[in-house]
């Protein structure tokens, strides 16, 4: 009886890891309300999702607002040109669809090859930022080139990405919906980041010195 109430046991160990997913997703989502703080909001859920994988993190609350306001130009200047080249496709697909003519059909299928990459560039430039010093512009060609060529777990995270939007889409009834959606906003994005965490980790050890693994990550300019 008494292992069961200890804190070392795997059910409240558990519920602590969901309690901390919890706090770290409603931070970030109030966070991200200014639009053009979203970047270092993300930037710095990723940030503490790693540790946690590595389980070096104590301290939600205090390591996200390090990591934000530690990466909060550089990952501000990411975001608005992010948002910039989301709105640029978003506006060259609508034009391509309404075209009506055979010529359409190939620069559909260009645009969406552009799509698919920005959404690759999008699940690591975040992260990338949270690890490594480096600058903007280096920051997303390593981001570009991680997601080619770790394209397995590319595809895996991915797929974790897609998850709460199947589960909802797939829902038998609009109460289900409902319930899996208030889930996500609670604790769905940092189940996400947590999950996508664990791959992002095993990618980024093979770029950082073993004397420079306890380095945290930061903005350069």
């Amino acid at each position: 009886m008494d292992r069961f109430f200890s804190m070392d046991n795997k059910f409240f160990t558990f519920m602590g890891k969901v309690a901390d997913l919890c706090i770290l997703n409603i931070v970030c989502l109030i966070c991200c309300i200014p639009i053009v703080t979203a970047g270092a909001s993300i930037t710095a859920m990723f940030f503490v999702t790693m540790k946690m994988v590595k389980n070096e993190e104590s301290y939600i609350i205090k390591s996200f607002f390090k990591s934000f306001r530690q990466n909060f130009k550089q990952a501000t200047v990411i975001n608005l040109i992010m948002l910039a080249v989301a709105t640029i496709l978003y506006v060259d697909l609508r034009i391509v669809n309404q075209m009506g003519q055979p010529i359409s059909q190939i620069l559909h299928v260009i645009f969406l090859a552009f799509t698919v990459l920005y959404a690759m560039v999008f699940m690591y430039i975040y992260p990338v930022l949270a690890k490594f010093y480096n600058s903007t512009r280096n920051t997303f060609i390593n981001a570009v080139l991680m997601s080619v060529r770790h394209l397995p777990y590319t595809v895996l995270m991915a797929l974790v990405c897609a998850c709460p939007i199947v589960l909802i889409f797939f829902a038998p009834t609009f109460r289900v919906q409902s319930t899996i959606l208030v889930i996500c906003l609670v604790i769905g994005g940092a189940v996400v980041a947590y999950c996508n965490s664990f791959f992002l980790v095993k990618i980024f050890e093979k770029y950082i010195p073993e004397d420079a693994e306890n380095a945290d990550g930061g903005s350069a300019e």
